[in-house]
């Protein structure tokens, strides 16, 4: 599994609606930070907090992916930053550029795969 593999996983877990699968993919004690400067430590956080956005607010949305291919730098062989755009698509409607984010992810590599020890999702202005 390689980390863009783990990344794909992440977006599938999303666009179905699946808290648990999503956060499945970050480390026990990872950190979550929203395009609201919020910070869920940890995964039970991370899922308990995707739970209640896939049964509310951002229920039957979609994960999209900027057109701009992701940045991968490993920095050792078992730890990588990733940064790429993206966003999020409401149920229903077309995409909004005003949903539009640049997100950072740190990886290290787990014996069950990728895994991601911090996430940082920064909305676009322009």
């Amino acid at each position: 599994m390689t980390v863009l593999d783990t990344l794909n996983e992440l977006t599938e877990a999303w666009n179905a609606g699946d808290a648990t699968a999503y956060a499945r993919l970050f480390l026990e004690d990872a950190d979550y930070v929203n395009f609201m400067g919020q910070n869920s430590r940890g995964r039970a956080a991370i899922e308990e907090s995707h739970r209640f956005l896939f049964d509310g607010p951002l229920k039957g949305s979609k994960m999209t992916c900027g057109t701009t291919p992701p940045a991968v730098r490993f920095v050792r062989p078992d730890v990588a930053i990733v940064v790429l755009g993206g966003g999020t698509t409401l149920d229903g409607e077309p995409e909004d550029p005003s949903r539009a984010s640049t997100v950072t992810f740190v990886l290290v590599e787990e014996p069950a795969g990728w895994r991601i020890a911090s996430f940082q999702n920064t909305r676009r202005t322009a």
